[in-house]
């Protein structure tokens, strides 16, 4: 045993070095104080300058490591096979690839917890500001969903569309608006105010589709990543949700409340028409399940069109439906769970609490 420790001592001093960080972390974590010196002080500045370096870069780094990653995996595997089967002593062998892959996947979820994972206990959007996603009155919801409903009305009136009556507009041309897209909000929440980099599209977004994402935040390169083949009429408040996250804001149900707010606030038509639809898709699946009559109520007095875009965002999404899906979708929720977010992915539903709050 002893001889094998210190064969491979390097990788039993990397795992001790990984481990001591990780406990470092787990406990700092407890103080809220400590968290937010750390996001306020380091992680927070260096996403952002993480950020502007990869925007010189036109296409996503995040996507690109990724790629990455799944060949230097692809080759571990090769290599690490020859390598056992060339071996005079394979157990030591295999030991050693096991514990350098499972160093590997450690470091990078102790950097992920370090540059991502200590927002979920620092002070977020609602401790800054003061709002609070209270328990909501059966009375108010069903006014701001009316609400939602009638300004999402209008601003379908303003949007392009396509011979079908679909909601149709230059995907680029959404990227390049979503940096301005909070100045609106600057004003009101003045902590919101960073410099943003423009979001990127992934190439693979189709992979993304069948995981069930129509964006993600990549702290490593502090990228947004947004899907392209998804259905357009989400996509600006999906820029703005990943903005919401370069801010340093964790919280899912906070990133939605922000970008319904930002969206809807801004001067775009594609950015109000996206925001009033994301804040009616939620407000209405609340109201659904209290009370399913207001709510066809409600779904029978929208126009045609923005009923004919529900129905293909629906369509879309549901051939997707799949085991993929479902594992991807589990593994993201117990990931969100574990930074201490009970609500897991539903918390995207419980943005309700704060549309209602401030909205009634």
């Amino acid at each position: 045993m002893k001889a094998l420790l210190l064969r491979h001592k390097k990788l039993h001093l990397w795992l001790l070095a990984n481990l001591a960080l990780l406990s470092a972390f787990l406990l700092a974590r407890r103080s809220r104080g400590a968290m937010n010196a750390l996001t306020e002080g380091f992680t927070n500045p260096l996403r952002r300058m993480l950020g502007r370096l990869c925007e010189c870069v036109p296409f996503s780094v995040a996507e690109g490591l990724y790629v990455l990653a799944a060949m230097g995996f692809l080759a571990f595997l090769v290599l690490g096979v020859r390598a056992v089967v060339r071996s005079r002593h394979r157990s030591g062998t295999v030991y050693a690839l096991v514990l350098g892959l499972g160093n590997a996947v450690l470091t990078v979820y102790v950097l992920f917890c370090l540059l991502w994972g200590a927002n979920y206990y620092a002070d977020d959007f609602c401790d800054k500001s003061g709002l609070t996603p209270e328990p909501v009155a059966y009375e108010d919801l069903l006014y701001v969903t009316r609400r939602f409903a009638n300004a999402l009305a209008l601003a379908s009136g303003q949007v392009e569309r396509d011979e079908d009556g679909l909601f149709t507009a230059d995907r680029q041309a959404i990227l390049a608006c979503a940096d301005t897209v909070y100045d609106c909000l600057y004003d009101e929440f003045p902590f919101l105010d960073v410099p943003d980099q423009q979001p990127k599209g992934i190439f693979f977004s189709k992979i993304m589709s069948a995981m069930n994402f129509t964006g993600f935040y990549f702290p490593f390169t502090g990228e947004s990543n947004v899907n392209m083949d998804s259905p357009a009429m989400l996509l600006a408040s999906t820029c703005a949700h990943e903005l919401s996250h370069q801010r340093g804001i964790a919280s899912e149900q906070q990133s939605n409340f922000l970008a319904v707010l930002a969206c809807t606030r801004c001067d775009d038509a594609n950015y109000n028409y996206a925001g009033w639809m994301l804040g009616y898709i939620h407000l209405g699946n609340a109201l659904y399940r209290v009370d399913p009559d207001a709510w066809q109520q409600i779904r029978d007095s929208l126009p045609d069109e923005i009923v004919l875009d529900l129905r293909y965002n629906s369509a879309y999404w549901a051939q997707y439906k799949g085991l993929t899906a479902t594992v991807t979708q589990s593994l993201n929720d117990k990931m969100i769970k574990s930074y201490g977010d009970e609500l897991g992915t539903q918390s995207y539903g419980a943005v309700v609490d704060l549309l209602v709050n401030y909205y009634a």
